[in-house]
């Protein structure tokens, strides 16, 4: 599975800008997010589709973000473990 890449990235700009919003993470490179020093999310994609690895409570964690309701619930899962 490769990380995504930049035309895939153009295609979630919606979701990286709500990504953006959340005051505890930090965008380092595109699509490549860190909670305070830390690598916290990322992207992948591959032929089954568009995946989010995100640490979440300590742990990682392979999402399916490949359909729209999905997107919104990786939005939902940062913000509780941010808060």
């Amino acid at each position: 599975m490769k990380h995504a890449s930049p035309a895939t990235l153009d295609a979630i700009e919606p979701l990286l800008a709500g990504l953006r919003k959340f005051g505890g993470l930090r965008e380092r490179r595109r699509g490549i997010f860190y909670k305070k020093a830390i690598a916290y999310l990322h992207f992948h994609e591959d032929p089954a589709g568009l995946f989010a690895d995100v640490k979440l409570g300590g742990s990682w964690k392979r999402l399916d973000v490949t359909a729209a309701g999905a997107k919104r619930d990786l939005l939902a899962a940062v913000r509780r473990d941010l808060d």
